[in-house]
């Protein structure tokens, strides 16, 4: 195997079933952009791998004996915040893809999922985006919210259908932000949102940089949600 480039990102794998993490290693490792340099069988293990390899992304399974992915990404992310956490999920449950995000996750990516797909996944989240099937995407993104009014006490049915973002948490949304904020929901990529509303790959990101400072939301799921909740994308 050719030796791989030095800006390679490295990767490290954490599954408990060792037929699964070997078949993404191989996966990966054949891919000449990635590296993968760690594996682990549990949560504690791919914490522990991290600590010392502090590597860019890890692709998390859910469940796992002991530590599973979810305690593992939480302390990952409040250690080493800026390693990347891609969630590996057999199940396509929102409110456990949801628990993933909360914790950290930049998105998840199927255990089934065909080569290309587990290639653009990793990429995605890598570049910063969420990588989310469109349609569970729309699921998980309610999910989120539901929970968010459940945790207020306000059952769906009293949520305002129109009220806005408050401008003195930082600003409304402009409309150009809301129409982003769409195609977040329904999983399109930047540089998707960028094709289908003819700007650049750097303004989409920008606009997606003020929605973030707006709601003061910490990742992409989060902002669409929030917005969500408030009434803000009433006709998703």
């Amino acid at each position: 195997m050719a030796s791989k480039p030095s800006t390679a990102p490295r990767i490290v794998i954490a599954d408990d079933h060792h037929l699964f993490r070997s078949a993404f290693v191989d996966l990966l490792n054949n891919y000449s952009d990635f590296e993968v340099v760690g594996e682990a069988e549990d949560g504690r293990g791919a914490l522990e791998l991290c600590r010392h390899l502090r590597p860019d992304l890890v692709l998390m399974d859910v469940g796992m004996p002991g530590t599973d992915g979810l305690e593992a990404t939480r302390a990952i992310k409040r250690e080493l915040p800026r390693t990347t956490v891609l969630m590996i999920t057999a199940s396509q449950e929102p409110r456990h893809m949801a628990e993933a995000l909360r914790a950290g996750a930049a998105g998840f990516v199927l255990k089934t999922a065909p080569p290309p797909q587990v290639f653009d996944a990793v990429r995605r989240a890598l570049e910063g985006e969420s990588p989310l099937n469109q349609e569970v995407a729309r699921q998980v993104i309610l999910s989120l919210t539901d929970e968010k009014q459940e945790e207020a006490g306000s059952p769906v049915s009293e949520v305002p259908t129109r009220r806005r973002p408050d401008p003195a948490s930082g600003g409304a949304l402009t409309p150009r932000e809301v129409e982003i904020l769409r195609l977040v929901a329904r999983g399109y990529s930047n540089q998707q949102i960028a094709s289908e509303l003819h700007i650049s790959t750097s303004t989409t990101k920008n606009h997606l940089q003020r929605v973030l400072a707006k709601l003061g939301a910490a990742d992409r799921a989060q902002p669409v949600a929030m917005a969500m909740a408030m009434g803000a994308l009433p006709n998703l």
